[in-house]
């Protein structure tokens, strides 16, 4: 049944009526992907940074990450639960008020120098951050025609790649470069005060604005109440939503891996030599190259089946990273700037084709694929560990398999078996 707190889908007035609806939330909602595209790439700035503020191994400065994107395994389920009772727009602006208050709580976290808080503050920005995609991903979704949902969900994914492409050098100028001329470690540390009071404010004043707008209303179901009518059953029964999780989950940590250590990377002797703060600037390469692919994924796939462009575009950041491993030099460094093309349709691509076809389990299904982003959280994890162990430059051989399980999700995994 419908909750009743979030009204069906039925526009009443004249089809143009509605695609002008539709055309107008969809440019609203971009603001948010390009917003969290933004904080979370400020991660790979802050990792490199509170290494040297903290002096941390690798692995220790993974949990950043593994902070920021555990908040998606313990908060996705809630907050899909929230999204079902509240709707879409209300679960936005909870998301970003959760936001807010995760970015000024990096304030107290600098001013008493303690690693325990930032960490702390990551999970309570992440939380919003999850709330966020929980609300958005399934809401682009069911914003137009159904066979359209990849292309669209990958259009306004691009504007979190712009995002990302701008924060590198926002955060080298007021983190890395501030720090750089600190004359102590606690002085270095607050460096990151300015920059997430502003996002704080930006957040708070985007949850009014959102609170505000006049957004269409669509059918949305309670998850206690999805099995009653049209799909029998748990999401976690349809194969493909199932398979689809394990390739967001090893997409993200592969993802956010290659980002995490790119500073770190590009430091090595062996590859550039540069110093944090120019090294910061390259992560915009690699960010910039998603935010191009999915505009040009957008048109591709209108054409090409989304799974052939997924498993071709995972192959080719196999033999990149192959490269990776195998060189040095400039050589290493294009190749490994060249994987944020390939990345580029892969999210929102999985994502798609995950919900396809689960019907009134599409919130159940989106709430699992925003808990495998927890793969965020792990993989890097496993990488900073690995580093520890075998060296940087090596241990990118994880981020290798896990591109091989998204090129099979991209053949064969997502196809869907029809129950009679």
């Amino acid at each position: 049944m419908v909750n009743q707190s979030t009204p069906s889908t039925t526009l009443n007035n004249g089809s143009d009526e509605k695609d002008k609806d539709y055309r107008f939330a969809l440019t609203s909602l971009t603001t948010l992907f390009f917003l969290w595209g933004f904080i979370t790439c400020l991660n790979d700035i802050l990792i490199p940074h509170l290494k040297a503020v903290f002096n941390l191994s690798y692995g220790q400065a993974m949990l950043i990450q593994f902070c920021f994107f555990g908040a998606y395994f313990l908060v996705s389920i809630p907050a899909s639960k929230i999204v079902s009772k509240h709707g879409f727009q209300k679960g936005i602006v909870i998301g970003l008020v959760v936001a807010a208050i995760g970015c000024a709580m990096f304030y107290p976290a600098a001013t008493s120098h303690s690693y325990p808080v930032f960490l702390a503050a990551l999970f309570t920005l992440a939380s919003g951050i999850t709330i966020l995609q929980v609300s958005a991903n399934p809401y682009v979704s069911t914003l137009g025609p159904t066979e359209t949902a990849s292309s669209r969900l990958t259009m306004t994914q691009a504007f979190n790649s712009l995002g990302t492409t701008v924060a590198p050098f926002f955060g080298a100028y007021l983190i890395l470069d501030q720090a750089a001329s600190a004359m102590s470690a606690a002085e270095s540390a607050q460096s990151v005060q300015l920059p997430y009071l502003l996002l704080a404010a930006l957040l708070l004043l985007l949850a009014a604005i959102f609170s505000w707008l006049k957004l269409p209303a669509v059918e949305q179901v309670d998850l206690a109440d999805a099995t009653e009518e049209k799909v029998k059953g748990s999401a976690w029964q349809h194969r493909h939503l199932s398979l689809g999780a394990l390739a967001i989950f090893v997409y993200v940590g592969a993802e956010v891996a290659i980002g995490s250590f790119l500073v770190s990377f590009l430091s090595l002797e062996n590859i550039a030599g540069l110093v944090e703060s120019e090294g910061a600037k390259y992560i915009a390469y690699y960010w910039g190259g998603a935010l191009v692919g999915r505009f040009a994924g957008a048109i591709v796939m209108q054409k090409i089946a989304a799974g052939k462009v997924l498993a071709f575009n995972a192959f080719v950041a196999v033999f990149l990273l192959a490269i990776v491993i195998c060189s040095n030099g400039d050589i290493a460094m294009v190749a490994i700037l060249l994987i944020g093309l390939c990345n580029s349709i892969m999210f929102p691509t999985i994502f798609s084709l995950s919900l396809s076809s689960l019907g009134r389990l599409t919130s159940q299904g989106s709430g699992i694929l925003c808990l495998a982003i927890v793969g965020g959280a792990i993989v890097p994890l496993a990488q900073g560990f690995l580093a520890d162990e075998i060296g940087v430059h090596t241990a990118f051989i994880l981020p290798m398999f896990c591109y091989l399980y998204i090129a099979y999700y991209g053949v064969t995994g997502h196809k869907i078996n029809i129950q009679k």
